[in-house]
């Protein structure tokens, strides 16, 4: 398994920049919160040899053991660590696009670093602090930074939805798929219905899907 790097931290390091990545998790959920983080490492930390202890990855590549070690090493080690969360009512409100854009920024309310940037997973960012700033797709798995920022944004949301989500409704079996559009969790949706967690404006695309399956089987 390849790892990230800090290739592309290297070259504004060297301009005397601090490098932020950002990233997010739970974008494609039926229900709870779409989380992004923001994550900043000293400069040349890959100079360190505590980077042997620990696996920084794209988050969906490492396990969930793997994942909560790599949180506390960067929890400990970054010198700028911020999430933001938001939910599903807001997503409905607006749409997912939106609401990712608005968790991204709201992570990078508390930078005070005049000489940072931002690195964005992905090909789009509605930067609204005036910052400077890259978007780099399939970035979780190029750079060390935006990789630990994946890592960050789905602790965050898997402990939100294990420990908050699933203790008020356990039937719906959200320790299980954190929300995600399994078999189980549309059995558990026809069963009880939908939560107040769960994305309407997603269900109802969800609904379009299954009429459509319907009507096609009918035609042959």
């Amino acid at each position: 398994m390849s790892s990230p790097s800090f290739e592309i931290e290297n070259i504004f390091w060297k301009q005397g920049k601090v490098v932020i990545g950002i990233d997010e998790a739970g974008r494609g959920c039926l229900a709870g919160p779409v989380v992004a983080a923001a994550v900043a490492f000293p400069a040349y930390f890959s100079l360190s040899n505590k980077l042997n202890i620990v696996k920084i990855n794209d988050s969906k590549k490492l396990s969930k053991l793997e994942r909560e070690n790599a949180f506390e090493f960067i929890k400990e080690n970054a010198i700028y660590f911020n999430y933001a969360l938001i939910d599903n009512s807001i997503i409905d409100l607006y749409n997912i696009l939106q609401a990712t854009q608005i968790a991204m920024n709201i992570s990078l309310n508390s930078n005070k670093f005049d000489n940072s940037i931002a690195i964005v997973d992905g090909n789009y960012f509605l930067n609204l602090h005036n910052l400077e700033s890259y978007t780099i797709v399939q970035g979780d798995s190029k750079s060390f930074t935006i990789a630990a920022a994946s890592i960050v944004a789905k602790v965050i949301r898997d402990r939100f939805v294990v420990n908050y989500i699933h203790s008020l409704y356990p039937e719906y079996g959200f320790a299980e798929h954190k929300g995600y559009a399994t078999r189980k969790h549309f059995e558990a949706i026809q069963k009880f219905g939908k939560t107040t967690f769960h994305r309407n404006s997603f269900l109802v695309k969800y609904r379009l899907r299954q009429e459509m399956n319907k009507y096609q089987l009918k035609l042959f």
